[in-house]
């Protein structure tokens, strides 16, 4: 298997080593603090000129980072009544680099051979007073007082095909911008389901659907009790079967898993998965959770 090192997922802050900053470089105000609702380590990006805050990897632009997985998982809150941007730099597999980049400060979609800005439009919390506002242009604009963290989900081979009609190599580097609280960068061949667990996907036998549970290390913390899509936000761009091209990345209501009691009525059928991947898949409670269960985990 090509890079079988980075499968079933990497989580590139991790294997990277962010905290050391050998093979990653910061820029102006970045700092890692400890969050509150995560419970744990983040990278504070912020400053009122993002070209001069910034965290990128690999450290130059003349390294690249070589991650072949189809999805990158964003895990990251923008700061309240703030702009943020994020710059990817793709190659395709005609050695054509690509910058795709996401922005609050971004009004429209922008389209060139080698550059795709998309407006980011950070929607309200569910059920706070400025939900009811209608998804529109002119809702782009800074985060809102009540922003959450967030899991943004980009399909890096979708992107390139749906705008640009090229294939998808792999991604070259990261530059995340101020302003953010950014948990970590995940890569991957699967579509991981943040808002269900390891017991829930095994009854539902959801790795036949293409879907599995959020790597322990990448998993926003649930109290007991509550449910995942309650608490965060969830953004998969571009969505899975849509026939329109879509010029902004934003939450839509309501959330797939939140329309049924049983969370996985909703999900889209999708190519089943070869054994192999399957196979890999199984590796994923043993290597976030030594002490999970035997290799018949899945079965």
């Amino acid at each position: 298997i090509p890079a079988a090192w980075q499968h079933p997922y990497l989580n590139v802050f991790k294997h990277y080593r962010v905290e050391e900053w050998k093979r990653s470089a910061r820029e102006g105000d970045v700092a890692a603090v400890t969050d509150v609702r995560l419970k744990g380590t983040v990278y504070r990006i912020r400053g009122s000129f993002p070209a001069s805050n910034y965290l990128q990897l690999p450290r130059t632009g003349t390294q690249s980072l070589g991650l072949v997985g189809r999805y990158l998982y964003l895990l990251f809150k923008p700061m309240p009544c703030k702009h943020f941007l994020v710059h990817l730099d793709v190659t395709t597999e005609e050695k054509q680099v690509v910058r795709i980049s996401f922005s609050t400060l971004f009004k429209e979609f922008k389209s060139t051979p080698t550059w795709l800005q998309f407006p980011f439009i950070c929607r309200a919390a569910e059920g706070s007073t400025l939900d009811n506002r209608p998804a529109r242009h002119d809702l782009a604009g800074a985060a809102p007082a009540d922003v959450r963290w967030t899991c943004l989900v980009l399909d890096l081979r979708s992107l390139l095909s749906l705008y640009l009609s090229r294939r998808y190599s792999h991604l070259k580097s990261i530059k995340l911008c101020s302003n953010l609280l950014v948990k970590t960068l995940c890569t991957s061949d699967l579509l991981f389901d943040p808002g269900v667990s390891f017991p829930e996907a095994r009854q539902a036998d959801l790795a036949y659907h293409g879907f599995a549970p959020m790597p322990r290390d990448m998993a926003f913390p649930v109290p007991k009790g509550q449910k995942w899509h309650d608490l965060y936000d969830y953004i998969r761009f571009p969505s899975e079967g849509s026939k329109l091209l879509y010029d902004s990345i934003q939450k839509s209501y309501p959330c797939p898993a939140a329309v049924s009691e049983d969370p996985f009525c909703q999900l889209p059928q999708q190519v089943m998965l070869t054994k192999t991947v399957c196979d890999h898949l199984s590796l994923i409670p043993q290597i976030t959770n030594p002490k999970a269960v035997s290799s018949s985990w899945w079965k």
